[in-house]
């Protein structure tokens, strides 16, 4: 039988903010859609990340649009906004961050074969849903990360790049056990 709401033992908003968090800041380089936006805070909320870092063009709470996929995340997820991506991986990157990009490229790892370690802090870099990440942002990278794909298509929406990657990072630091 299904499981109702109230049988599920979730957090109540309160409570998530005063909870440990899985030390995973997702960075949202430049993304178009408010619905894309929206599906990240949801999914960094199932996941009790750090916070989410909102880029550049990517649009930003409160917005009827994000609110809608978001489910209420945006209470929960702590945010913040940076005019430039540059700018939030150097506040990232002195607050201990490891970079990581999720993009396609010439040294990437494939995300089955990246071992993250428990004892590290993380900013996961998604790109804007043409373009990817920002070269300049690659570069300021320490590590580069692909999703495997073996069909006709050479990407996956931001939003499920978001989950795939987070899920194993969430199971691989043994998260999804405690």
């Amino acid at each position: 039988m299904k499981l109702q709401n109230d049988a599920l033992n979730r957090l109540t908003v309160d409570e998530f903010k005063k909870a440990t968090k899985t030390p995973i800041v997702l960075v949202l380089d430049n993304i178009r859609s408010f619905n894309n936006v929206g599906s990240a805070f949801r999914t960094a909320d199932a996941f009790r990340l750090e916070a989410i870092y909102l880029c550049g063009i990517t649009a930003r709470p409160p917005h009827r649009e994000i609110h809608k996929t978001a489910l209420g995340a945006t209470e929960s997820v702590s945010w913040k906004y940076f005019e430039n991506t540059e700018e939030a991986i150097l506040a990232l990157t002195d607050d201990g961050h490891e970079i990581i990009s999720i993009e396609q490229t010439d040294n990437s790892i494939m995300l089955n074969d990246f071992k993250p370690s428990v004892q590290k802090k993380y900013a996961l870099v998604f790109g804007n849903e043409v373009q990817g990440v920002d070269d300049k942002v690659i570069e300021m990278s320490k590590a580069v990360v692909e999703i495997p794909q073996s069909g006709t298509k050479h990407s996956f929406n931001i939003t499920v790049s978001v989950g795939i990657v987070l899920w194993d990072f969430y199971t691989k630091m043994g998260y999804a056990y405690t």
